[in-house]
């Protein structure tokens, strides 16, 4: 691969490979918790992956039982394979910093902004400075080469610092805006050293090997905040990744059992009457709150399997990662990654 994949003249036709994950995901679908299982699985044949948060939450740290991360690219998960996920946790205020030394040498009047809240200031009333920011943290990362210094990262004959990158970005509700930083910059420079930045963002993430990555839940609001998101992700010309569905739980009866509960057609009688030969006592009101239950069950595997419909509608590939009763730790998180690995998403 040459630079030029990340440049005006860059070929149409996807290429085997992808570089730049961007995974987004309605609020409590496990966004985080599937990005950084994802930047495992990319690592897991021995590769350097880079995994970027951008929200400020400190989540990927928070995941791994690590205290709060600084502002820059740490080794925290080494894997057998001899992989390794370097994690930072970037934030616009120090972007803007490291901006302003990189291009303008002004490390010291940058400080003394930033003491001033002057930094803060700016990248609060201009979102779209705060955004291209965070993505230029990401996309810089994607084109860095060993060796090579940031400024001349351009080195065609050197390999990728990074094999690649994995973007905890921010939710569905915000992705298009946060990851169309041209238009979003427009309005702040249309020529100059930040519209430059914004076009070298832009021609990673509209890149062949850029996918955007959908975490969702088979429940009707995330399922629809996947399908408004990957419209608009489309509308911009932007390549939509896999969907993944996160928190999958097996049906409990089988198909027959479960469409005749989910139509009422429960034998309580027999209900009763197992109850009974196990010995327990207030059988009625028990198997009627059994029943309730069952019922209440089948129609929620009912409703999931109409979200898996809609889903699979997209064309797009559907990735499954099971509900974890126990919570994520780091085997479960090597387990996580595992899954995503034998569902194709390690490539």
């Amino acid at each position: 691969m040459n630079e030029a994949e990340f440049g005006p003249g860059r070929p149409r036709e996807p290429r085997a490979g992808v570089r730049l994950h961007i995974v987004t995901g309605k609020g409590g679908t496990g966004k985080t918790t599937v990005a950084t299982a994802l930047a495992m699985a990319l690592a897991s044949r021995g590769g350097r992956v880079l995994l970027v948060e951008v929200e400020g939450r400190q989540g990927v740290a928070t995941l791994l039982g690590h205290p709060a991360l600084p502002y820059e690219e740490r080794e925290l998960i080494p894997l057998p394979s001899g992989g390794r996920v370097c994690v930072l946790a970037a934030d616009a205020e120090s972007a803007l910093l490291e901006y302003l030394e990189l291009f303008y040498g002004m490390r010291r009047a940058g400080q003394a902004l930033n003491r001033l809240g002057a930094v803060d200031f700016a990248t609060t009333i201009a979102p779209g400075l705060r955004d291209v920011l965070l993505t230029g943290k990401a996309t810089e990362a994607v084109r860095r080469r060993v060796g090579a210094r940031r400024r001349a990262a351009d080195s065609a004959s050197a390999p990728f610092h990074y094999d690649a990158v994995v973007m905890d970005a921010p939710p569905t509700g915000r992705i298009g805006r946060f990851l169309n930083v041209n238009s979003e910059v427009a309005g702040l420079a249309r020529v100059g050293p930040v519209r430059d930045h914004a076009d070298k963002v832009m021609s990673v993430i509209r890149s062949p090997r850029t996918r955007v990555h959908f975490v969702t839940l088979l429940e009707e609001m995330p399922a629809q905040e996947t399908l408004d998101g990957i419209a608009e992700i489309n509308a911009l010309g932007l390549r939509v990744g896999s969907v993944v569905v996160n928190m999958a739980r097996p049906p409990l009866l089988g198909e027959d059992d479960l469409a005749a509960t989910a139509n009422g057609g429960l034998d309580k009688a027999e209900l009763v009457s197992g109850l009974k030969a196990a010995g327990l006592s207030d059988v009625d009101g028990l198997a009627a709150a059994l029943s309730d239950e069952v019922r209440a069950h089948a129609l929620r595997v009912r409703l999931e399997h109409r979200t898996r419909a809609r889903l699979a509608e997209l064309g797009r590939p559907v990735v499954e990662l099971p509900h974890l009763e126990g919570g994520v730790d780091r085997s479960a998180l090597d387990g996580l990654a595992e899954t995503l690995g034998e569902q194709g998403m390690d490539r």
